[in-house]
C-alpha cells in the first residue's frame, strides 16, 4: 500500500508484520505463496480460516500472505483506488461516501485508507469506517458511544473493521449526511 494512504502508526505496523512474517510462522513469504496453493477455499475469510486451521497462522500474517498471492487482475492494497472502484460500485452508496468525504473534509489529520470490505478514517489509530449496503445505503462505523447521539446504535453485528468502533449509524442517502454526522464523525476523530 503506497506510504501516503497510511498513517505514520500504520506504515510502521505493517512493516513489523512483514519484517516478522518468517520468525513468527517459520516460513518465508514465498514458502507461504507455495503453500496457498494448496488452499481449498477461495474466499478471503474462507482462506484466512484455512490458514489458521490448518497452519496457526493469526490474521495478521494471514492478511499478508493473502495480499502477496492474490489473483491476477484483483486489486490488493497496493492500488487503492481500485480496491475503492470494487467496494464502491453502487452509485448511491457511493454518493454517501462522498457526501461524508464532503462533509468532514474539515477534520484535520485524517487519513483515509482503502480496504477491501471498508473505507477506514484514521488519525493514530482508526476512529471511523463505512462500508456499502444493499439498495443503496452505508453503514458509518464511529468510534463513540452509542449514547452520544440518538441517531447511532450499538455495533451488534461483528464488523471486519475496529472492534473499538462501537457505534453504528446507517446512512440512507447523501441528505442523511447533515451537521450533526459531521460533528459526530469529528467526535469520533477526536477520542481516537
Amino acid at each position: 500500500m503506497p506510504a501516503a494512504d497510511l498513517t505514520e502508526r500504520q506504515r510502521k505496523w505493517f512493516a513489523s508484520v512483514q519484517a516478522s512474517l518468517e520468525a513468527g510462522t517459520g516460513r518465508s513469504l514465498d514458502q507461504w505463496l507455495e503453500v496457498m496453493k494448496t488452499c481449498p477455499e477461495a474466499g478471503h475469510r474462507a482462506r484466512l480460516g484455512w490458514l489458521k486451521a490448518e497452519h496457526g497462522v493469526g490474521v495478521n500474517y494471514g492478511s499478508t500472505i493473502l495480499a502477496a498471492c492474490a489473483p491476477e487482475g484483483e486489486p490488493g492494497w497496493d492500488d487503492p483506488e481500485a480496491l475503492r472502484g470494487a467496494l464502491w460500485q453502487d452509485a448511491g452508496s457511493l454518493a454517501i461516501l462522498e457526501a461524508v468525504e464532503r462533509a468532514t473534509a474539515g477534520v484535520g489529520g485524517v487519513v483515509p485508507t482503502q480496504r477491501k470490505g471498508y473505507t477506514a478514517f484514521s488519525r493514530a489509530v482508526q476512529f471511523a469506517a463505512m462500508r456499502p449496503l444493499k439498495g443503496g445505503r452505508a453503514l458509518l462505523g464511529l468510534k463513540l458511544d452509542p449514547t452520544t447521539s440518538p441517531r447511532l446504535s450499538p455495533s451488534v453485528r461483528r464488523e471486519s473493521w475496529s472492534e473499538r468502533l462501537v457505534s453504528v449509524v446507517e446512512l440512507s442517502g447523501p441528505a442523511d449526511v447533515d451537521v450533526d454526522i459531521a460533528g459526530l464523525f469529528a467526535a469520533a476523530a477526536e477520542n481516537g
